[in-house]
């Protein structure tokens, strides 16, 4: 799982890049990525993310209405930002995010495939991801 300073690492280059930007596009390729029925990922294309944060290792995207995306990217999950419109193909693509001006593709270099992805509504769903434990 990455460590807390890689969370933070990525929360401050997300934030720079995706804060106050429409996701226009939703594209999953691993049907076992997405945990949550209900609300339905596809409600999202279209929101503005209004704010990123996190609890404890998990980074969330915080939308109108309450609405959330959590990720929790395990060992050996990672973000990397591609040209506009890329798919994902590749062997260790999940799924694609895309915003106006790029891509972003959540990958996962590993064959036990154990990143998850959340959409919760409102603050209780949130705390219920809360593992509890020690804050650093």
């Amino acid at each position: 799982m990455p460590e807390l300073p890689d969370i933070v690492t990525y929360l401050h280059a997300l934030r720079e890049r995706i804060v106050g930007k429409t996701l226009l596009k939703i594209q999953v390729r691993s049907p076992f990525l997405v945990r949550t029925v209900e609300p339905d990922l596809m409600t999202l294309q279209g929101r503005t993310v209004q704010d990123i944060s996190r609890i404890g290792k998990r980074i969330v995207w915080h939308f109108d209405d309450e609405l959330l995306l959590v990720f929790h990217l395990m060992i050996a999950g990672r973000f990397h930002l591609k040209k506009p419109g890329t798919l994902p193909k590749g062997k260790i693509d999940l799924a694609a995010f895309s915003f106006e001006d790029f891509t972003l593709m959540l990958t996962e270099a590993s064959q036990k495939k154990r990143a998850s992805l959340h959409v919760l509504k409102g603050r209780a769903a949130l705390e219920q991801q809360d593992r509890g434990g020690l804050e650093p």
